[in-house]
Order: structure tokens, then C-alpha cells, then sequence
């Protein structure tokens, strides 16, 4: 069976190289019995491998499992995958046997092999290294002829410097890897898999198929697919389902594409849960005040150090201008503005003969020891933005970028009335 009607039978799209080598692997791997280890983002189709690797495996005629090793409790991940004695614990009224027993003779495939408590990892290696297992609650060993796949979406050789994977059970693990690419750099196959998925869900519905015109094809092409395979499916089922005209334009289908998420902070206007988004506006008010204080706390320590470095009191006077002009090209220009030394004519610098330290009193527009209270400056701001437009509460909650329940009261609290 050549590599293309393998891909027909089990339903892979694509024709990029790396997919190609990765299941190449999977085909060759799988008339043996060694553990293999699959890695891949989610959604780039890890269980569809270990279906193959089974399929192709002498144990073919035997059952297959595939368990989410994250969608289960810690509490009962031991007794799920090697059962339990009855009485071993509260609400175990019999005795139950685990995935590695019932699926003897076949394969278990255990996705997110990283989620994994330690204690289950321990019973695992075991497991793999002689086939052996104990039940929970029994001192009885019990031997099983099971075919372990694992997959993560996780670099596990990160999670062992992490301390939640055991170092000797990746290399366990890790005997044969297959590495599945994510769908972004296989953009060949792209505007493949969305013609096969369109194709589906036209027989599904027994509506028209849905066709991109070229700009749309090139939006989708070079879009980023964080969700891969499983994400491009929903959005094409989206389109099948909702767009009335079986032709999809490039500005129809932005619409459905996710933006790129920015790093600035945004206010939430849910209130789905009660107080949310008073506690989302006073924490990013916090936080911009916060950063505002550190940044310029650290611009006026590293003033003071140039000074200090200077060797003469000359040197000084001439060269302030240089040494600020320094600092302000790395502070923003609302920083800058706050930033406010003078030269030694509106300074008083004293000079300590005995060390040769140069001390700068500033005026106290920079002055080190400022009041960095929060609730100090949340007042404050408060009371300027009252001020500014005329004590009208809902025009200042505006400026504030809060809400106005959130301005009366922090008026109530801080007693502006």
C-alpha cells in the first residue's frame, strides 16, 4: 500500500513534506510493538495517527481506546487506567477492571501524556517496561499485552525542568517520536483540506458547496490557524451553515476569522458574572499606575548614577543636559514630561570631601520618596477628572475609563462629595 492510498483510506489531506515524512514513520513503525510517541499542537490531528498506527499494526482485530489523559480527575486516573479492588476506596463497591486490562491484545492511545499526576507516571513506566500493573487497593501484580501510543501538545523535556514529567519516563516515551506539523507551515495544503471539508458538508446539508473567490483563497492561505485542522473544519461548517451565497469573498470571510489577540490590556464589558468588570477596570487602573511609578522610580535611578559617575563638579553642570537627553530617548515622551531636573543653578548639589560622593536633591517633582499609596492616587485622579468637566459624574467616568456605578462609588468611598 503506497503512501497515497493510505491517505485516502484513513482521510489525510495534504501533500506537504512533512506530513508526508511523519506518516511515512507512521507506516513503517507500525507492524512493531514500540511505544510511540506523538507530538503536536492541537487540533493538527494526533489521534488520526495512532488510528493509522493501529490499523496497520498486527493488532488490528483488536480493540483500540483513546483516553484523554487531561479529562480526567487525579483522584481517579489511577483506578480509570488499572482498575480497582472493591473497598480500596470510598464509593468503590466492586471490583473494576482499568483500560490496561480490557483493552488487551489491542492499543490504548493516551492523548496529553504530559497531564499525567507523577504517581500515575510511576505506574506507567512500570507498565511499560515489563507489562506489569497493580490495581488500586490490591498487592497483586497483574501482566497485560497492551500497545502504548502517547501524544502532547506539550515539550515534555520543558516539563521535566518544570518537575511535572519524570525524566526516565520521557526517554521511555520518546523511543520513536512522529512530530506532526501544525497547519501553518503546511500552506499548501491549506485551501486542500477546506475543499474536502466543504465537499462534506455540502452532502451533509444538501446545500451548495461553498467556493472562496481569490482574495479569499489567499486570506485563508495565509491566515495562522492557531486552532489547525479542527479549526479551519469549524470555520468552513460555519460558512456552510450560515453564508446564503455559496460564493465566499475576502471581506465576508475576515469576518469569521479570528483577530490577532494585542498584548494591551482592554476593559471588559461583560457582566455576565457580577462585579467582573468593576474588578477588570480597577485592576488595569492599578496596574498603569503601578508601571508609571516603577518606570519612572528606575529613570531617576539611573540619573543619579551618571551623576555620581561624573568626576568633577564641572563635569556635572556641562554635562546634565547630555546625561538627561540619555534617559528620555528611553522613556516615553509622558514620562519624559514628568522627568524635571534642573541644572546646578536650580539644584543644590553637595559634594562629601571625605568619600567624593556627588548628592543630588532634585526639586520634589522627582523627589524619591513620593507618596506611592494607590488609593492616594486613584483620588486624586478621580478628583481632576470631577474638576475638569464641572462635577458631571457620567462625563468624568468617561474620561476615567470606568463605569459610572464604579465612579459613585469611589466617590462614596473616598468621600468627594
Amino acid at each position: 500500500m503506497n503512501l497515497q492510498q493510505i491517505k485516502n483510506r484513513f482521510g489525510i489531506v495534504g501533500n506537504s513534506p512533512r506530513l508526508n515524512y511523519a506518516l511515512e514513520t507512521a507506516v513503517k513503525v507500525a507492524p512493531t510493538d514500540i511505544t510511540v510517541y506523538i507530538q503536536g499542537e492541537s487540533g493538527v490531528g494526533k489521534e488520526s495517527f495512532s488510528k493509522i498506527i493501529h490499523q496497520l499494526s498486527n493488532r488490528k482485530h483488536g480493540p483500540f481506546i483513546a483516553i484523554n489523559c487531561g479529562a480526567i480527575p487525579e483522584g481517579t486516573i489511577n483506578s480509570e487506567l488499572f482498575g480497582h479492588e472493591k473497598g480500596a476506596f470510598t464509593g468503590a463497591i466492586d471490583n473494576r477492571k482499568g483500560y490496561f486490562e480490557t483493552v488487551n491484545g489491542g492499543t490504548i492511545f493516551l492523548d496529553e501524556i504530559g497531564e499525567l499526576p507523577l504517581e500515575t507516571q510511576s505506574r506507567l513506566l512500570r507498565l511499560l517496561e515489563n507489562g506489569e500493573f497493580i490495581k488500586v487497593g490490591s498487592s497483586k501484580v497483574q501482566k497485560t499485552d497492551v500497545r502504548i501510543i502517547t501524544a502532547t501538545n506539550k515539550d515534555l523535556f520543558q516539563e521535566i525542568q518544570n518537575g511535572t514529567v519524570r525524566e526516565d519516563l520521557y526517554y521511555r516515551l520518546s523511543t520513536l517520536p512522529i512530530k506532526v506539523p501544525p497547519l501553518r507551515e503546511r500552506p499548501q495544503d491549506v485551501y486542500l483540506l477546506f475543499r474536502k471539508f466543504a465537499s462534506d458538508l455540502a452532502d451533509k446539508y444538501h446545500s451548495p458547496e461553498i467556493e472562496l473567490s481569490e482574495d479569499a483563497e489567499q486570506l485563508l492561505v495565509n491566515y495562522n490557524w492557531p486552532g489547525n485542522i479542527r479549526q479551519l473544519k469549524n470555520l468552513t461548517e460555519q460558512l456552510a451553515v450560515l453564508e446564503q451565497d455559496h460564493l465566499v469573498i475576502g471581506e465576508i470571510l475576515r469576518k469569521y476569522l479570528p483577530q490577532t489577540q494585542s498584548n494591551l490590556p482592554a476593559l471588559s464589558t461583560s457582566s455576565s458574572r457580577g462585579g467582573s468588570s468593576d474588578f477588570s477596570e480597577r485592576d488595569i487602573f492599578y496596574k498603569v499606575l503601578f508601571d508609571m511609578k516603577t518606570e519612572m522610580t528606575d529613570l531617576k535611578k539611573i540619573v543619579l548614577e551618571l551623576l555620581k559617575k561624573s568626576n568633577s563638579r564641572e563635569e556635572i553642570v556641562e554635562g546634565n543636559e547630555a546625561i538627561i537627553q540619555r534617559v528620555l530617548s528611553e522613556a516615553s515622551e509622558s514620562e519624559a514630561n514628568a522627568l524635571t531636573i534642573h541644572r546646578s543653578s536650580e539644584a543644590s548639589t553637595a559634594i562629601d570631601s571625605d568619600h567624593h560622593d556627588y548628592i543630588i536633591e532634585p526639586e520634589e517633582s522627582v523627589s524619591l520618596e513620593e507618596n506611592l499609596s494607590l488609593e492616594d492616587k486613584e483620588e486624586e485622579l478621580i478628583r481632576k477628572a470631577l474638576l475638569r468637566n464641572n462635577g458631571k459624574r457620567k462625563k468624568a467616568a468617561q474620561d476615567l475609563g470606568i463605569s459610572e456605578r464604579t465612579l459613585y462609588r469611589k466617590i462614596k468611598q473616598y468621600e468627594l462629595d
